[in-house]
């Protein structure tokens, strides 16, 4: 099987994104090496890079942010511009042959806000949760009820997620 590469359209081959957080020069951007600090606690971050993407999936996942599912909306407005410790969320992110209702790169978390749509798709998410795992990635799930009716609580929990997956511990 040969690999596909970044070429010119024009050869037929499509292009490639370069690996997470580089810019052209291919060097990684120095903001995504930076510590975080949550409620006073170092953050490490540990940043993945090298995602597959699927070309494919860029038109659905467009729509998806589009649509504007409220609970998603709701928690996007709660942590967009950095307004949760500075952290960015990717919205409805491709990762490999899946859509993650938010990625944050420096971390290499996936948040996942679960409502009706998983409901008689456990293998499925069982999959596809696997699948994410074996990339080195980590899954966080909200609820939709919580976002709903619960946001402090679903920010103050998300908090301590990261703290007790990601804090170091002092000395």
């Amino acid at each position: 099987m040969q690999k596909k590469t970044n070429t010119h359209a024009n050869l037929g081959i499509r292009h490639f994104p370069l690996p997470e957080g580089c810019p052209q020069d291919g060097v990684l951007k120095k903001n995504l090496q930076n510590e975080i600090i949550v409620d006073g606690t170092i953050i490490t971050t540990v940043p993945i890079t090298d995602l597959p993407y699927q070309p494919r999936l860029k038109e659905r996942a467009k729509a998806l942010r589009q649509a504007g599912n409220l609970p998603e909306v709701l928690f996007l407005m709660q942590v967009t511009k950095k307004r949760f410790h500075k952290i960015d969320f990717d919205r409805q992110r491709i990762i490999g042959n899946y859509i993650v209702d938010f990625y944050i790169k420096r971390l290499g978390l996936i948040i996942e806000i679960e409502g009706s749509s998983h409901d008689d798709k456990q293998i499925y998410d069982e999959l596809r949760e696997e699948n994410l795992i074996s990339l080195g990635l980590k899954i966080y799930r909200i609820t939709v009820d919580d976002v709903m009716k619960q946001m402090d609580f679903v920010i103050i929990a998300l908090e301590e997620y990261i703290i007790k997956e990601y804090g170091i511990i002092p000395p």
